[in-house]
């Protein structure tokens, strides 16, 4: 079983805490996790693009000159794909791009990004992070005395309000509540702070 010294915001330790080795230290699958990644960041895309096709282009109901005589290949409209400022073919249409990705793959993603961080010693358990204070100097400290740089990634289980007023002013710190957590903001953070309860909330779910 894997164990991580419990710290506190001062940075001392108070005692030792058990991991879930079937949460924490399962093999890391790179496939799935890049699946997962991948399906996160094509599902915030918009998806919003378009053309128009020629029957959604304004113009063209006459007809350009006349159907035999002039030598050309016989032609309806201007709007025709071949013609400047005519419709476009098989262009962009609004769509999603998100895709389907089974439920035991997206925990295996999940057990395969924890595991990974712990893996690389970039997990911190902190007994509670309701009691950091509301300014970002105090943030700054929280962080000296955990001794984590770098994209910081806070989970909290509990109330967190005022630790997210103290880390919303910084670009290095991110903060998300326990049943929040994903694969993009683990994977993207160099280290991740959470309290003993989103550490047990995360084993539970999983």
């Amino acid at each position: 079983m894997a164990k991580l010294k419990l710290m506190n915001i001062k940075g001392e330790s108070s005692k030792d805490i058990t991991l879930n080795d079937e949460i924490w230290k399962t093999e890391v699958n790179e496939v799935v996790l890049k699946k997962a990644l991948k399906l996160q960041m094509d599902s915030a895309r918009q998806g919003t693009h378009a053309v128009k096709g020629r029957t959604q282009v304004s113009g063209g109901g006459k007809k350009p000159y006349r159907q035999k005589g002039t030598g050309n290949a016989r032609q309806g409209s201007t709007r025709a794909p071949q013609f400047r400022g005519g419709g476009i073919v098989f262009g962009p249409t609004p769509r999603s791009y998100g895709f389907k990705m089974n439920r035991k793959e997206r925990v295996l993603a999940l057990k395969s990004a924890l595991s990974d961080k712990l893996n690389e010693k970039r997990v911190v358990v902190v007994d509670s992070l309701e009691n950091v204070s509301t300014k970002t100097k105090d943030v700054k400290t929280l962080l000296a005395n955990l001794k984590v740089e770098g994209k910081v990634l806070f989970i909290s289980a509990n109330d967190a309000e005022k630790l997210y007023l103290a880390t919303r002013n910084t670009t290095n710190t991110a903060l998300i509540m326990a049943d929040e957590i994903n694969c993009y903001d683990i994977v993207n953070a160099d280290y991740i702070v959470l309290d003993e309860d989103s550490c047990k909330y995360i084993e539970e779910a999983l």
